[in-house]
């Protein structure tokens, strides 16, 4: 019962002179103290993938350069003639065959590296912005709603963290109930031209250089689909490998930019362009039911457009690197599986209903990937200390007096300069930061975002990562942690390293508002 009680938070959510309602919510469980050793086994194994050229080759190399430092230029070829006089020929050239086997081997199992050139964050015009209280207005005067419905909505939108100048669709103020196809294709092409159009201004790259096109929205997923489109919009050329994503959430983003990467280990000097987006007016619920409402309060307009490239000379022109991508998913449990669903209501109306257990099953999600994560990013000294922990505990353990010894937990703020956390709820971002030990600093940028532009689904760790860059937080060698997780139930991260200093963008939808933030007391 004590553990269960943990689990749960209390708030005041209404209050006049004669009463008060409390909410009590399910927190994020503890998990930085709580560490399934499978999942960290699984991070030592990609760690070590390469573990034997890392060990042999540095030692060869100190070795060859001893000897080598030993001797003076005429000494060293004198030498080398000497010993290969000195054995058979046919051993000498086995030996050069079985190294230069070795070397090609080696470098054609090497991966390519991926850099990221530039990215472009969709801006809304400014006759789409709403506040919350317009945004109630208007639910109001589209009849959708009944009156408990709207208070319902309005309680969600008081401590959703979301500010007064996010953007919606003109068709949800429309009286029908159901959006139209036509809407969401109207939606859809407002904004993912918008986010495409910038980002091929900003890199100068022609439509058609893409060779790989990357396109995920979870829930409108038209015929010809989204990426088909896109390719007919920018009359791209006719071998392009394309994929369109769908249902797969708000961590498809990071989906996305790891199917990306696989192609382009596949094929050589490409250009791929990754774009995640979601549908917001399409997928607007208009019944009663509460859990499938919530969706309604907190997602908003947005689109994202990331250009990769796998060729060596853009090296100089990039702004990242890619270092790791990290993917866990959880739905073999059913429970887990249809912790955010999406179904018909008893009206028929379609719509995302969203579980109370949401926060435990995100929290056991969180858990599993950073702990999968953290091998990779972690500095040694905190790899050595868990290590160490981990090896005793396995070695000394006693039965039942061990389980109850808390494992020593990394510093994870140790392995990241940046933080782009999805920016879901304000109430999910203070549990993370409870969890793992935040600062004010590493929540802002997802913190920033939700309010200014609300929870734009899989795009949300763009806008936090252009909110660091309008800031000029982003220095040579910085790692960025890029987090996002979504129905299924999925968790992803996306670490990057930068290889310059990055000034403020000319174009970037923080330019006229990042002054402003962060925000007192937010």
């Amino acid at each position: 019962m004590a553990a269960e009680q943990r689990l749960l938070s209390t708030e005041i959510v209404d209050r006049d002179d004669a009463a008060f309602l409390v909410r009590v919510r399910r927190r994020l469980p503890d998990f930085v103290n709580s560490v399934n050793l499978k999942y960290v086994k699984l991070g030592y194994h990609y760690l070590i993938k390469h573990g034997l050229y890392l060990a042999t080759i540095p030692a060869f190399l100190l070795v060859f350069g001893v000897e080598v430092g030993s001797l003076n230029s005429g000494k060293t070829w004198q030498k080398i003639w000497d010993n290969m006089a000195g054995h058979d020929l046919a051993a000498v050239i086995g030996f050069l065959a079985v190294l230069m086997f070795t070397l090609s081997v080696y470098l054609l199992s090497r991966t390519r590296s991926i850099y990221l050139l530039d990215f472009a964050c969709y801006k809304p015009h400014d006759d789409l912005k709403v506040s919350k209280e317009q945004l109630i207005e208007l639910s109001r005067k589209s009849g959708k709603f009944d009156e408990a419905s709207i208070e319902f909505q309005k309680r969600i939108l008081q401590s959703s963290g979301i500010g007064d100048e996010s953007y919606i669709p003109k068709s949800i103020g429309k009286s029908e109930c159901i959006a139209t196809v036509k809407d969401g294709r109207a939606e859809a092409s407002t904004v993912i031209f918008g986010a495409l159009d910038e980002l091929f201004e900003k890199t100068r790259v022609l439509p058609r250089e893409v060779g790989i096109l990357v396109v995920n929205c979870s829930l409108f997923n038209p015929t010809p689909s989204l990426s088909a489109m896109v390719i007919h919009h920018y009359q791209m050329m006719k071998n392009i490998l394309n994929f369109n994503l769908g249902g797969m959430g708000c961590s498809a983003g990071i989906i996305a930019l790891d199917l990306a990467r696989d192609m382009l280990q596949a094929n050589p000097r490409k250009y791929a362009v990754v774009v995640s987006t979601e549908m917001v007016g399409y997928n607007w619920y208009p019944g009663k039911e509460r859990p499938m409402l919530v969706s309604n309060c907190y997602f908003r307009m947005g689109c994202s457009a990331v250009l990769l490239s796998n060729r060596r000379r853009d090296y100089h022109r990039a702004k990242y690197r890619l270092e790791h991508i990290v993917r866990t998913h959880k739905g073999a449990d059913d429970r887990i599986f249809r912790c955010i669903y999406r179904k018909e209501d008893g009206q028929k109306f379609k719509g995302i209903k969203i579980s109370r257990d949401l926060m435990e099953i995100g929290g056991d999600a969180i858990k599993t990937n950073i702990t999968t994560l953290g091998p990779l990013v972690l500095p040694f000294s905190e790899q050595f200390i868990f290590f160490s922990t981990l090896i005793s505990k396995l070695l000394f353990s006693n039965g039942i007096d061990s389980r109850h010894k808390k494992p020593y937990i990394p510093d994870y703020k140790l392995a990241f300069e940046h933080f782009c956390i999805q920016a879901t709820s304000k109430t999910v971002l203070d549990e993370l930061q409870r969890n793992l030990e935040l600062s004010d600093k590493n929540l802002e940028a997802s913190r920033a975002a939700l309010h200014r532009f609300g929870n734009t689904s899989s795009s949300s760790i763009w806008y936090e990562l252009a909110y660091l860059e309008a800031k000029e937080r982003v220095q040579r060698g910085d790692r960025i942690w890029q987090l996002s997780f979504g129905s299924g139930f999925k968790c992803n991260s996306a670490v990057w390293k930068s290889l310059r200093k990055i000034r403020k963008p000319s174009r970037n939808p923080w330019l006229d508002c990042v002054d402003r933030y962060p925000q007192p007391g937010y």
